[in-house]
């Protein structure tokens, strides 16, 4: 029997396909093209771990559960046996991993009622010393899995332990059914706070929050609901109050988070969801400085959104615009080609140990593909104003 299909745009796939070199049902292909490339770094992973090769067995498996991870992503019905193979896998790489890194990683199951957990990995620093914690919000696309990488933990340089969970609909809590739905993120999220506040290795007074693409949306409303973190980083910008994600984006965006809130009927998901994901109304119960990150042209994030976003905040706060830049803010020339990822590290430890105070007034830094970062003269007044379109 042909399943129905979920949303009004599911019958424009053919679009995505399309741009994606025109060869049939390309989505489809990746739980098996992922797999497959998942297979072939396990195999290399457990050759170097049986001849003690630790560093080299922590790269492969770095990327068998990446590989994994995209595999059983676009399989967005419940209980789908390759789904749960799948994911089968991707746990197992993790343990795998955890054995032969050079660091503690452990696994941290968060109670949210009724017998489920939040599940986490816990990244720590090779001495367990008393330090900042970073609790990663992963995007829409994202897992628990996909931040930090344990081949380079850009953290341990900073100081940083960090704390990666699957929120409501994502990754282990699709196995659990919990569903991204109301203040579900904000809950889960809080009760990882209070966790961690707990944890001896960890600086209670300095728990920052970041979140990355629909993680950033969750991370600002996460700030707005618990006010126990000192700072907040919401980067690749989907915070807009406008829905931009489900109403021009790809169809695939509104299939899959329906998914994660458990909803078939579009009209209902429109009704009891998708009408209530905004920032608007929030922004101004944030109490910690902030950093906001967008590209200059993301689809998924307007820029006049942005800007309205961080005219809203009430908070020393900070925004970086990056020039040329899509939703993306992987390998940019604007950073020289790093992630955004390191960067924003930069800022919090500078953050936490007082070398950056971001003001109430706050700072719009225009960062340029040719110039000198956002540590260098680029502050920037957009040049639009409330109601107004950029370009």
């Amino acid at each position: 029997m042909l399943r129905k299909l979920r949303t009004q745009r599911d019958d424009q796939q053919w679009m995505l396909d399309l741009a994606l070199n025109m060869r049939g049902r390309v989505y489809r292909m990746l739980p098996k093209v992922w797999r497959e490339a998942g297979e072939r770094h396990e195999k290399l992973a457990r050759r170097a771990e049986s001849v003690g090769a630790r560093e080299v067995a922590t790269y492969h498996y770095d990327h068998a559960i990446e590989s994994y991870r995209m595999a059983q992503h676009p399989i967005f019905f419940d209980d789908h046996p390759v789904k749960q193979s799948l994911y089968k896998k991707l746990s197992e790489m993790v343990d795998r991993r955890s054995k032969v890194a050079s660091y503690p990683i452990e696994r941290v199951e968060v109670p949210f009622g009724g017998g489920k957990t939040i599940s986490c990995l816990l990244h720590l620093l090779p001495d367990r010393r008393k330090a900042p914690c970073v609790i990663y919000v992963p995007g829409m696309d994202q897992t628990k899995e996909v931040f930090p990488k344990a081949f380079h933990n850009i953290a341990l340089s900073r100081g940083f332990h960090v704390l990666a969970m699957d929120g409501p609909g994502q990754g282990n809590s699709n196995m659990q059914k919990i569903r991204a739905v109301k203040d579900n993120y904000e809950r889960a999220g809080a009760a990882v706070i209070g966790y961690l506040q707990k944890r001896k290795e960890v600086d209670a007074k300095k728990i920052a929050i970041y979140g990355i693409s629909m993680g950033s949306y969750w991370s600002l409303r996460l700030s707005s609901y618990d006010h126990r973190a000192a700072a907040v980083v919401s980067s690749v910008a989907c915070f807009n109050p406008n829905n931009t994600i489900f109403t021009q984006s790809s169809p695939r965006f509104k299939q899959m988070f329906m998914y994660m809130a458990g909803y078939e009927d579009e009209a209902k998901f429109d009704k009891d969801v998708a009408s209530g994901m905004t920032v608007r109304g929030y922004l101004g119960k944030v109490k910690c400085p902030t950093l906001l990150v967008t590209g200059e042209f993301d689809p998924l994030c307007p820029l006049e959104d942005a800007v309205e976003a961080f005219r809203d905040l009430k908070v020393p706060k900070e925004m970086w615009v990056i020039e040329n830049q899509y939703h993306p803010l992987w390998g940019i020339p604007n950073l020289g080609g790093m992630d955004c990822h390191d960067y924003v590290m930069d800022w919090l430890q500078m953050l936490f140990s007082g070398k950056r105070k971001p003001t109430k007034g706050g700072r719009i830094a225009y960062i340029r593909e040719q110039g000198d970062g956002p540590w260098g003269k680029c502050d920037w007044t957009p040049p639009v104003k409330p109601g107004q379109a950029y370009f």
